[in-house]
């Protein structure tokens, strides 16, 4: 692999992001990174979730560090506010008692075949903290999971060790496995 790069989403870098979700079977079937939003997921037409993930896009209304070697997209971390991004999965355990709400959350991770176990997911959650410095910084929460109890293509939420190495506490146990983990970026 070259140097790793970190690009946000958006319409110049869709091209590059879709030719990596089509060759990863839609991921996880046809998510398109959508199932997080507001609207949900189409279980049955990731057509439906394709041109919702484009229309966000394109609205400005999806955040996403994309990962580059060289010219190709080979993973990302999404990312976005609460609003933006309701549907966590443990989301209803996560914010059980609790009265204030993160600034930011990291949705999902994913690292295309291929590509799995070089610092790309590192790569990806370092540039999200980066774009959100950039867009304000504030709290960022994430869930992630001990990476020995989960296969790497199903590490979605990312492993509890790349969020630990890059500065993020454990906060919460929800699930039986599952972190919340929280950390603080200062504005830029």
């Amino acid at each position: 692999m070259s140097e790793l790069t970190v690009r946000p989403l958006d319409e110049s870098t869709w091209p590059a992001f879709a030719t990596l979700v089509e060759a990863n079977n839609g991921v996880f079937g046809g998510c398109w990174c959508a199932g997080m939003h507001p609207e949900g997921l189409s279980r049955t037409d990731p057509e439906v979730n394709k041109q919702r993930k484009l229309a966000r896009v394109r609205a400005g209304t999806t955040h996403a560090a994309l990962v580059f070697d060289g010219a190709e997209c080979v993973g990302w971390v999404q990312f976005g506010s609460p609003d933006e991004l309701p549907r966590t999965k443990g989301r209803v355990a996560a914010e059980k008692g609790r009265d204030d709400r993160p600034d930011w959350r990291i949705g999902c991770c994913f690292v295309g075949k291929g590509h799995r176990r070089q610092g790309v997911a590192t790569a990806g959650l370092t540039g999200a903290l980066d774009l959100i410095a950039g867009l304000g910084g504030g709290t960022v929460e994430g869930y992630p999971e001990p990476a020995a109890d989960v296969p790497a293509g199903f590490l979605y939420h990312g492993a509890l060790s790349t969020y630990e190495r890059l500065g993020f506490e454990r906060d919460r146990m929800i699930g039986k496995r599952r972190w919340v983990v929280t950390t603080r970026v200062r504005a830029r």
